[in-house]
């Protein structure tokens, strides 16, 4: 499939609160964005463009300055859950932060309001977005994120078992433990359940 010529079928595996931690669940549990195609897709899917979107000039170099933007996001968000996370920041995380304002700098994609047959306003973009622009978007995203005590202090990691993935936690009291109460979460109560019946039958 060619991008901008049909959107493949995408759906985030949990809504993180955030765009930029929306792109980090894209490594969990696999790989996601291997290949242009599902690149396209989670663009799409995430909002960056409006559904319909041509991106002509996107190819296999936009997947890889995704993949450097999320790893670069992804180095910081976790050193921003540690709990020294105000002291002076690690040499490795200089370059991470560095990139990150570069992308953050870049001109985003401009929106504008068309009116359909019916009468109806929908957004399209001015013009087809470069890739600069659109990681932009992302990283200003993470630039706001990282920067905002309240966000920030609401940022989890997923309690489950080997899962890396963050989210914005928004529940009532504040007591979300999982990306995802059907997988992380069910997971657990299986665990909890396999562990009573062992108990029981010991």
């Amino acid at each position: 499939m060619a991008p901008g010529t049909a959107t493949a079928p995408h759906e985030p595996r949990f809504d993180a609160g955030r765009l930029c931690l929306d792109l980090l669940a894209t490594a969990h549990p696999v790989e996601r964005l291997h290949s242009l195609p599902p690149l396209y897709a989670w663009i799409t899917a995430s909002g960056l463009v409006p559904q319909g979107t041509l991106l002509p000039a996107a190819d296999l170099s936009w997947v890889t300055a995704f993949r450097e933007l999320r790893g670069c996001v992804g180095q910081l968000v976790h050193a921003s859950l540690t709990p020294d996370h105000r002291a002076p920041a690690a040499p490795a995380l200089s370059p991470a932060l560095a990139r990150l304002n570069d992308l953050a700098r870049a001109a985003t994609p401009a929106p504008r309001a068309i009116r359909e047959e019916d009468g109806t306003l929908v957004r399209r973009l001015d013009a087809a977005p470069e890739c600069a622009a659109l990681l932009a978007v992302v990283a200003r995203d993470a630039v706001e994120l990282l920067t905002d005590p309240v966000a920030r202090a609401a940022l989890r990691q997923c309690a489950g078992d080997n899962c890396p993935l963050v989210y914005v936690d928004t529940s009532r009291g504040r007591r979300r433990r999982w990306c995802s109460s059907e997988v992380c979460g069910n997971r657990e109560r299986v665990a909890r359940h396999r562990r009573r019946t062992a108990v029981t039958r010991g």
